[in-house]
């Protein structure tokens, strides 16, 4: 199939409310919810009303169910409703929609273990009613169990409801790019994107299985019901071509155009590049408040190739801005404070500028000397993500602090970790250093390791070791950068502590941490992460724990003095009209960042958290920090080397 212009189409109904019709372009019924807690809850009651409706009726339901963070939410939720509110799966039958192979289901990265620890183990499903490809079946005999899986959901009915995610490569189930719309349950081999996007489950690409059991896309298509569920602004260029685009196999999620009772339920940085989030002043009338106006400016400048202050009337015109030129007057006037305001948020004082008139600067000149505390989920975001920001604020004679929240230690591949051990071991041997606790501690851990399984979980020992591993890296950094070491506040927080991918929540021991030491430095300043692609990723709940305990505490006198700046991770930055302070960076002060980068050996040359990116940190960085000075040099703003950018957040 080939890909079509995406057409729009008028709505019969308003979506805001305006006189007039609405138009839009989406091909698939798409609710966007302010978050994806939000998002769960409402697709959670779905399937729970479902279960009761069948129930009432004496019958079976039948489920089929998704793996991967997505639905994580949706199954606590479900969880709590059994536990709450009475909600018996009795009559339940599942089906899930994939599986690696070959695989263990006792396997760490099974889905077999997935769904049990995520929602079977906490509900009353008969254990004969769920059902998960088998990943141990011989080649053999692989093309009668896919047969036999697909008749027991015909012998059944079908699917009443269908829960799906979405891959970044489009794929729904293991349906990768090319599945037929008439494709059944089979062996499917993995696209390389989805491999690499999968290499942090299991530690290195290397060990992920190149094979994968899945439903087939006709098989999707049977049930009854389907929900597709995106969170994150990693989502949001496919969501946007399986919703306005072309039905291509390409993208497989965009088959489900063609189904009679689909719906998208996302998130809104899931939805961010739908055209109705986008430009929605291309969809309905829109309410122009400032920050419509920078967006629609900006948004107007890229898609002309025109600096800002080249735009002109007929430009609003031709791209559905004439109600923008109605309210506000001639283009110039509209340019000239859409300009200044971005030119406002170019700073080379983050911490403020001392005897400076600070009305057009982004912080405040008072007091010249600030408490800063950063927040940095793992023991390199500091450095990855503001590091040049960070060299800046210790430069410029801030008391700067570092909060590393968590461990990291699961970062950190097994032979790293044996290559220090090593180095322990063999040092006291040189020495005639006698064997105490800490020697034995290696010892065990060496042991363990030398003999690990994939289903294996590692003990505290060894998440001990390669925790000391990345602390080493962020003190290598600190010194980098001159901060002092005692700077450094290692929090450790107990909800990563688990051994595995998934974390626990947060509980109130990891929130007093953040509070405790929040007290403890009265800062003026609190940079944190405020990248949130993964709602259940480390930077989300680290994220959750610093707004608690803030809320906590912005009673106190000592935190009417503190701004809150938020950064963003090496893979995106905020948007060119949400920025509101952009610190540029010299040639020199790149290279610097990208050394103090390389402190984190541990997370060079093959690092465990890839992502979709093969690249390393320093490289996806670096061209984040260009990009984000070259957004700024194209809209007719001064030329910078690189930048990274900040958005406040107002407690």
């Amino acid at each position: 199939m080939t890909n079509t212009e995406t057409t729009p189409v008028v709505k019969s109904e308003n979506m805001s409310g305006a006189i007039g019709q609405a138009i839009t372009y989406e091909k698939i019924p798409t609710t966007i919810f302010p978050d994806s807690k939000e998002a769960s809850r409402a697709v959670a009651q779905e399937i729970a009303d479902l279960i009761r409706a069948k129930q009432k009726e004496n019958k079976g339901c039948v489920l089929g169910l998704a793996t991967g963070s997505s639905p994580k939410t949706v199954y606590a939720e479900l969880i709590r409703m059994h536990k709450s509110e009475g909600l018996s799966f009795r009559n339940v039958i599942s089906f899930n929609l994939d599986e690696y192979y070959p695989m263990e289901p006792d396997s760490v990265q099974s889905y077999v273990r997935f769904m049990k620890e995520q929602l079977f183990d906490h509900v009353d499903i008969p254990k004969e009613n769920y059902f998960v490809p088998d990943g141990t079946v011989p080649p053999a005999l692989l093309k009668e169990f896919c047969q036999s899986y697909e008749n027991r959901i015909a012998r059944l009915g079908g699917l009443d409801f269908q829960l799906l995610g979405i891959g970044g490569n489009g794929h729904i189930g293991f349906n990768e790019p090319g599945s037929l719309v008439n494709s059944r349950t089979r062996l499917m081999m993995l696209d390389n994107s989805t491999r690499v996007a999968a290499a942090s489950d299991f530690g290195t690409l290397v060990k992920v299985p190149k094979k994968a059991i899945t439903m087939g896309i006709d098989s999707i298509m049977q049930a009854k019901r389907v929900v597709l569920l995106a969170w994150g602004e990693r989502k949001a260029p496919v969501i946007r071509q399986a919703v306005e685009g072309a039905v291509t196999d390409s993208i497989p999620a965009s088959y489900l155009q063609m189904h009679p009772n689909a719906q998208f339920m996302i998130d809104e940085r899931a939805a961010a590049d739908l055209t109705r989030m986008k430009t929605p002043w291309m969809v309905d009338n829109v309410v122009w408040d400032n920050l419509m106006v920078k967006k629609a400016v900006t948004s107007l400048s890229f898609q002309l190739h025109k600096p800002i202050l080249k735009l002109t009337n007929k430009d609003y015109n031709d791209n559905s801005m004439s109600e923008l030129l109605a309210q506000y007057g001639q283009a110039y006037d509209i340019n000239i404070n859409v300009f200044n305001q971005l030119q406002h948020t170019i700073s080379g004082w983050p911490g403020g500028k001392p005897n400076a008139d600070d009305t057009n600067r982004p912080e405040r000149a008072h007091p010249a000397k600030k408490r800063v505390i950063i927040f940095s989920p793992h023991p390199d975001d500091d450095i990855i993500s503001m590091g040049g920001t960070f060299q800046r604020l210790v430069d410029q004679g801030h008391d700067v602090h570092v909060a590393y929240q968590t461990s990291g230690n699961i970062a950190v591949a097994d032979d790293e970790a044996l290559r220090f051990i090593d180095f322990v071991v063999d040092y006291n041997q040189k020495f005639g250093i006698e064997s105490t606790k800490s020697t034995k501690i290696f010892e065990e851990a060496s042991a363990y390791l030398k003999g690990k399984k994939n289903s294996d979980i590692d003990p505290p020992e060894v998440r001990y070791v390669k925790g000391l591993i990345r602390r080493g890296e962020a003190k290598a950094t600190c010194r980098f950068v001159g901060t002092p070491i005692e700077n450094a506040h290692f929090l450790d927080m107990p909800f990563y502590e688990t051994g595995m991918i998934q974390k626990k929540g947060i509980g109130e021991a990891d929130i007093k941490l953040i509070v405790d030491l929040i007290e403890k430095i009265k800062p003026h300043q609190i940079y944190a992460a405020g990248d949130f692609a993964d709602p259940h990723g480390t930077h989300k709940v680290c994220w959750d724990a610093i707004a608690e305990a803030i809320n906590r505490l912005k009673h106190k006198n000592s935190m009417k003095d503190c701004w809150v700046w938020l950064y963003r991770g090496a893979w995106a930055e905020w948007d060119s009209h949400e920025i509101e302070m952009a610190v540029p960076m010299s040639p020199d002060q790149v290279m610097k960042k990208r050394l103090g980068i390389f402190k984190h050996q541990s997370q060079k040359d093959g690092v465990v958290f890839q992502g979709e990116d093969a690249r390393e940190f320093w490289q996806r960085a670096e061209e984040r920090n260009r990009g984000t000075a070259q957004l700024y040099d194209q809209l007719g703003l001064s030329e910078y080397e690189a930048m990274e950018a900040f958005v406040r957040w107002r407690f």
